[in-house]
């Protein structure tokens, strides 16, 4: 069954990612200026806000999530995130906590590199001022890349020789070294494929080596700079050069303690605020639209208005946003990810269950999953009998993609089972011959022997007799539809 997605937030000590992490999450990983706040992995959810399925249908009344949430068709849908030990230099020689580290890391899909833009923090994340956080994304790049370099080194002369006497292809004898580190088969073979090699794996230099794990941590690792701490004086040059460094869609701007400090706000009623959005409301601001939502919240000090009001002259209004929803929605759109909304009805949405409400679920996959990966997630591993899509029919093979509207029905085998009476005639000796004991006629049915006269068939809700002849008709068992969104972020 296909995982769930995991983003993992690297960086130096110091650098920010604990407040990141506090920021796009409930969670309460420690925060501090001193190095290795953060000791052991703190996972958490942080929810990715997407266009809900609702919108388009014109269900938002109806839309009641199971988990996360969703406002007038925005919805915030959960996704793991993983906080791991600050990284130094020297960390794959074990410097700082670096073995720990990066045997963390190796669990994520993407990461979210949190940069400290104001440099104020030197390499190690000791307090300095002026030092230039364009390096922190090539030394941390490197650290990566040697430490797998280096545990492939100590064993490839033992490579080479199993290579050569199995008649492995390249894909092959890599995936054997590189899946330890959360790799594919389809992400070597991609890897492969984009640096175009024509020399036999036994034959690469150490530079060839090299290049191949420079070019898989790339695929491996889609990777999006977070720069932090926008709202330092210093911020502006240090933003500027990374900018001219790195390609825009992995670069975003954030001020994570600006989130962090306008949600508790939002919690403790003295303003209104929308994650992700680039306005925040006190009191005072809805009295004078005459909002009667302004009674619903508290009156502000002269202190907290202040830091209020800088707040949005040095984030809001100048950048748009604290940046923090959209470094998620830039690391979901690396990935590839795409919303798929299980209901149990295909024309009301309904999840079942009597109610009326609809899209109560919503499940991550990655572009490129098959119509038969979703409905494992979706479902486990019940026998799936066929799917069907708008049109008719389609293959279990089918892929989703981000851009493309689809709806499936997939009939399944419910969990539910029933008896079959085999009946004495039919039952011995030809049953035995047959094998009729350890399978069924209908091939999305699961059955197995339950004694003498009969067999137990994972099927219909309601239990009822039939004769072996009719097996092959019991073909409804259990509605889902899948429909994919659109768009992975707003």
């Amino acid at each position: 069954m296909p995982r769930d997605p995991l983003i993992g937030l690297v960086g130096k000590p110091s650098s920010g990612k604990s407040t990141t992490l506090n920021s796009l999450t409930d969670a309460s990983s420690k925060v501090g200026n001193f190095p290795f706040t953060t000791i052991d992995p703190q996972r958490a959810i942080g929810y990715l806000q997407i266009p809900c399925a609702c919108a388009r249908f014109n269900l938002t009344d109806r839309c009641k999530p199971n988990y996360g949430a969703c406002v007038d068709g925005k919805r915030s849908v959960p996704i793991e995130l993983l906080d791991v030990a600050g990284l130094v230099p020297g960390a794959h020689e074990g410097k700082g906590l670096g073995n720990k580290f990066l045997d963390d890391l190796r669990h994520a899909d993407a990461l979210i590199h949190v940069v400290d833009v104001s440099g104020t923090t030197d390499a190690e994340g000791k307090a300095t001022r002026g030092y230039d956080p364009s390096q922190d994304i090539v030394w941390l790049r490197s650290e990566i890349e040697n430490w797998i370099l280096g545990n492939l080194m100590e064993k490839w002369g033992s490579i080479k020789r199993r290579h050569i006497a199995t008649k492995a292809t390249a894909v092959e004898t890599l995936q054997n070294q590189f899946s330890g580190y959360g790799s594919t088969t389809q992400t070597v073979a991609r890897t492969l494929d984009r640096l175009s090699l024509k020399e036999p794996l036994e034959t690469w230099s150490n530079l060839t080596i090299s290049t191949v794990v420079s070019a898989l941590i790339t695929e491996k690792f889609p990777t999006v700079f977070a720069l932090n701490k926008i709202d330092h004086p210093d911020a502006d040059a240090n933003i500027a050069k990374i900018a001219k460094l790195h390609p825009p869609d992995s670069v975003v701007l954030c001020s994570a303690i600006s989130e962090v400090f306008l949600r508790r706000l939002a919690k403790q009623g003295f303003v209104r605020y929308i994650e992700g959005s680039d306005a925040v409301d006190t009191r005072d601001d809805l009295l004078e639209q005459a909002d009667p939502a302004a009674g619903a919240l508290k009156p502000l000090d002269d202190k907290l208005r202040a830091r209020i009001e800088n707040l949005r002259d040095m984030v809001l209004y100048r950048f748009g946003s604290t940046g923090v929803v959209q470094v998620l929605a830039r690391a979901a759109e690396l990935l590839g990810l795409v919303p798929v909304f299980p209901v149990r009805n295909i024309h009301t949405f309904a999840a079942g269950g009597g109610g009326n409400a609809v899209f109560r679920d919503c499940v991550l996959v990655r572009k490129g999953t098959t119509v038969a990966q979703v409905a494992r997630k979706v479902v486990g591993d019940a026998p799936l009998a066929y799917v069907e899509g708008v049109g008719g029919r389609v293959g279990e093979e089918e892929v989703v993609g981000v851009g493309r509207m689809m709806c499936y029905l997939l009939r399944l085998v419910d969990e539910e089972c029933i008896v079959a009476d085999l009946g004495d005639s039919w039952r011995a000796p030809r049953a035995q011959e047959r094998g009729i004991y350890s399978r069924c006629f209908s091939p999305g049915c699961a059955c197995r022997c339950v004694g003498q006269g009969g067999y137990k068939l994972r099927a219909a809700r309601t239990a009822r007799a039939f004769h072996p002849s009719d097996i092959s008709n019991v073909r409804i068992y259990y509605n889902t539809c899948a429909v994919g969104s659109s768009s992975t972020h707003p």
